[in-house]
């Protein structure tokens, strides 16, 4: 045994050779799989995808510590019912490995019982140290 997960685990986080959540087309040991296991995402946008991917694990642990303090909620309640299936960046704007800020939008695909929908929403993040944070965003 090499110690790497190769399947998905019983609780429910992926297998570090399953493909990501977030869509990336990366195996999830090297894209999401680290970053919620602790490590800094290098961009906005990869932080933004590790956050999807929390929400489809229902990580809220990983939510909380990656929103800035000054935005995040006391509590955050998320719906057992609501399953996250896909995840569509649609524009960027700076969030590199060198900058303070960035904005992700993009476009998450859920499944709520019989019904489909999706959360469009344009994303604010923040850069202090070494750690991108999720700010705020505006949904539309």
């Amino acid at each position: 045994m090499t110690g790497e997960r190769d399947a998905a685990v019983g609780d429910g986080i992926p297998g570090d050779a399953t493909r990501c959540p977030c869509g990336s087309g990366d195996v999830f040991g090297g894209c999401c799989g680290p970053l919620l296991a602790g490590a800094a995402a290098p961009t906005a946008e990869r932080l933004m995808r590790s956050r999807f991917t929390a929400f489809a694990l229902r990580d809220a642990a990983y939510l909380r510590a990656s929103w800035h303090p000054s935005t995040r909620p006391a509590v955050l309640d998320l719906d057992d019912d609501l399953v996250w299936k896909r995840l569509v960046i649609v524009d960027r704007v700076a969030g590199g490995p060198f900058d303070r800020e960035g904005i992700v939008e993009f476009e998450a695909f859920f499944r709520q019982g019989p019904e489909r929908g999706s959360l469009h929403e344009r994303s604010r993040f923040v850069r202090e140290g070494r750690s991108w944070l999720y700010l705020d965003g505006q949904v539309g």
